[in-house]
């Protein structure tokens, strides 16, 4: 295998607009006008991503005659929504081993709902037109190292227990599909999980739910959610909305129940696009499946194929900001890109000419349970979901109905689920969080050095209930 060079790496970036490629679109929509004055309501969604729209489209086929304002800081989807990889999964657990491992008792149960979720998102993108690329593609969990392999082997053995439709496939059969010098094997899940247009997925919710009869406005940060006579209000910069609900979608911004916030800690994640490959390109690495993959390591890259036959190349690189402070200059990082750039060419020796036309990265809402967590505020007239730790795609729709069932006072089946009813631990408060942030990174780092070994520090941390792999 040729040998990788940091000359070479950094050659192939030198092209590379500093902005997400889903969002350097020309078919982008207009903005929504900004909220000024007041307004009034029954339910007032704040954030504009999948959380907020979701919630925002499906209270209106609840209620057609329900009365809904969303306000978003800044433009639809421009956050984690529009510039993740676009791996929308069933799972709302973030996998079957963290599933498995928290909830052991309702995992079935949260399986079947994560399904019939995923199959709900396919059927929305049929009826409301909504043309985000999407495709039931399945994706592969990918071994790189040895111990990897056999922790894959387990997996399917345990999900074969819980009748999961995953398939192990040897060296030779994960070659046939996607062509790594790297892969020694993989977990090919045929069908839970597709891929889309992350950004065009969201401009397409907002239509739809501008059609329904939700009222949108963008550039609109919403702050002082509290009360106001008999109803709630939150302030804008030109005006105020009352509404008689709240439900609330910020995910990595800072809650507006305060009480919340440490229960969420800000992670940046980066990625890379590259230039549409030729078909000489594609043939030389196979892929003619299109699934998503990802390989095992605990530093863990994800990649796709786009609709014009680009690679996106993202992961690795999760970096808590010092203090947990979230700024814009922070969603460049040259450093994770050369290194996303090395280890690209060292999976795919095949496409050492290729060069990368996108370089990109923002903040994701991480909990201690690496899956959402849910709960309502003002006597259960505000409702709240967050924490989705990058496999929000999905979750949010389901995220969006356990909202909507609290808010409406309902018992049912997702809101008798221990999932909704605890929360994850709270993360310490500064410095403290930091520190241990850092360790629980250089361990994980570590047991990718050693085979998978856990040290002292992550054995604490599974018996604490953290059980960070990720």
């Amino acid at each position: 295998m040729t040998a990788v060079t940091t000359k070479d790496a950094a050659r192939s970036l030198a092209e590379a607009e500093p902005r997400p490629y889903w969002l350097d679109d020309p078919g982008r929509p207009d903005p929504e006008p900004a909220l000024t004055g007041d307004e009034s309501c029954d339910l007032l969604v704040v954030g504009g991503g999948y959380s907020g729209l979701w919630t925002a489209l499906l209270a209106k086929e609840r209620d057609p005659g329900r009365d809904v304002v969303l306000i978003e800081g800044d433009r639809i989807g421009w956050a984690a929504s529009g510039r993740n990889g676009g791996f929308c999964a069933a799972s709302l657990t973030h996998g079957a081993a963290n599933g498995l491992a928290r909830w052991p008792d309702e995992f079935d149960t949260l399986q079947r709902l994560g399904a019939r979720n995923l199959d709900a998102i396919e059927e929305a993108v049929a009826r409301y037109g909504i043309d985000c690329d999407f495709e039931r593609t399945g994706e592969i969990d990918v071994a790189t190292a040895p111990h990897q392999y056999e922790e894959l082997r387990e997996a399917a053995a345990q999900g074969a227990e819980h009748g999961l439709d995953v398939t192990l496939l040897d060296r030779d059969q994960v070659r046939a599909e996607v062509d790594s010098p790297t892969f020694l094997g993989g977990l090919y899940d045929r069908h839970g999980v597709a891929m889309l247009h992350p950004a065009k997925l969201a401009w397409g919710l907002a239509r739809a739910a501008k059609e329904a009869g939700v009222r949108i406005h963008e550039r609109t940060p919403g702050s002082d959610l509290g009360r106001h006579g008999t109803a709630l209000a939150v302030r804008t910069p030109y005006g105020r909305v009352t509404a008689r609900q709240v439900a609330l979608g910020t995910n990595a911004f800072p809650s507006l129940v305060r009480r919340t916030r440490p229960y969420t800690v800000p992670v940046y994640d980066y990625a890379l696009m590259t230039e549409p490959l030729t078909d000489e390109q594609r043939a030389a690495i196979g892929w003619k499946g299109r699934q998503g993959l990802s390989d095992s390591a605990n530093h863990f890259h994800y990649f796709r194929l786009t609709a014009d036959n680009r690679i996106l190349w993202g992961g690795y690189d999760a970096v808590y900001p010092r203090g947990g402070r979230m700024r814009a200059e922070y969603d460049q990082r040259p450093a994770t890109f050369l290194r996303l750039a090395e280890h690209f060419r060292t999976c795919f020796p095949q496409l050492a000419d290729v060069r990368f036309t996108h370089a990109w990265g923002g903040a994701i809402d991480t909990c201690s349970r690496f899956s959402a967590f849910f709960g309502t505020a003002h006597g259960g007239r505000t409702a709240y979901a967050a924490g989705y730790t990058g496999l929000g795609v999905g979750a949010t729709r389901f995220g969006a109905e356990v909202m909507l069932d609290l808010l409406a006072g309902e018992e049912t089946e997702r809101t008798r689920l221990e999932m909704v009813r605890r929360k994850p631990l709270p993360f310490p408060p500064e410095p403290l969080a930091t520190v241990g942030i850092g360790l629980t990174q250089w361990s994980l780092a570590r047991a990718d050095r050693t085979g998978g070994r856990r040290n002292l520090w992550l054995k604490a941390m599974d018996r604490a209930g953290l059980g960070f792999d990720s």
